[in-house]
């Protein structure tokens, strides 16, 4: 290889390193805010080809459960995948039974502890010079207390069922609330109908405080005007 082959080489070698030592940098220093997303496991059991395992602890209430607490960036992005992890499940075993209740997962086969470990591993080593391991799950669960969707909406009469609501009167219902605007995410059901899904609010660095989200995630505007809420179990 000539002189400026390497030349090039060399240059190529350093920008590959300022890029890697950029992206750590992202995952312990410049992380914004965190989205809470919750989703409605009815729209997901019902859809089309879906099939759903119960846990063998039993079907939990109805409600809308924990998705994800997930960080993200300075300008929205995600953050995700911030390396490897030894997770220990046994620490959060005094928050299995609040965790079961209120971060479920139907997906079979049932997954149970692995959906923890997954969100773990993809988000919350993400957090872990803010919040680390044991504080990460206890955040998700205080801040979903907060935000408590099911109940907001049972009270303004906004039930399961086969009724489709408005999505402009579901959001203002959320927002008088809980105090913050939602973003609404739909799927569709079996039949082709929208149908309410995800719904995600933000929370502050600290994991402690809902707060307004600065930005719109990905396919929150694929809902139409009139959206079905349908019943948690088939």
């Amino acid at each position: 290889m000539g002189e400026r082959g390497s030349s090039l080489l060399a240059k190529l070698v350093l920008i590959l390193s300022f890029a890697v030592v950029a992206l750590g940098s992202n995952t312990v220093t410049n992380l914004k805010a965190f989205y809470l997303v919750q989703q409605w496991l009815g729209s997901y059991c019902n859809q089309a080809g879906t099939k759903c395992c119960y846990p063998p602890s039993g079907k939990p209430s109805p409600d809308f459960t924990i998705d994800g607490l997930w960080p993200y960036f300075g300008d929205g992005n995600f953050a995700y995948n911030c390396g490897n992890d030894n997770y220990d499940v046994g620490r959060i075993k005094f928050l299995q039974d609040e965790l079961r209740k209120s971060w479920p997962s139907f997906t079979c086969p049932q997954i149970g502890r692995k959906f923890w470990v997954h969100e773990w591993n993809k988000h919350g080593t993400c957090t872990k010079s803010i919040l680390g391991e044991i504080p990460y799950f206890e955040a998700a669960l205080n801040l979903k207390n907060k935000a408590n969707i099911y109940q907001a909406l049972a009270k303004a009469g906004i039930t399961p069922g086969n009724k489709f609501y408005s999505l402009d009167v579901i959001k203002k219902v959320l927002a008088r609330s809980i105090g913050f605007n939602p973003w609404v995410r739909c799927n569709k059901n079996a039949q082709g109908n929208d149908q309410i899904w995800q719904v995600t609010f933000c929370a502050d660095i600290t994991g402690k405080n809902l707060i307004e989200c600065p930005y719109i995630p990905s396919g929150v505007d694929d809902c139409k005007s009139q959206i079905q809420y349908p019943i948690y179990y088939q």
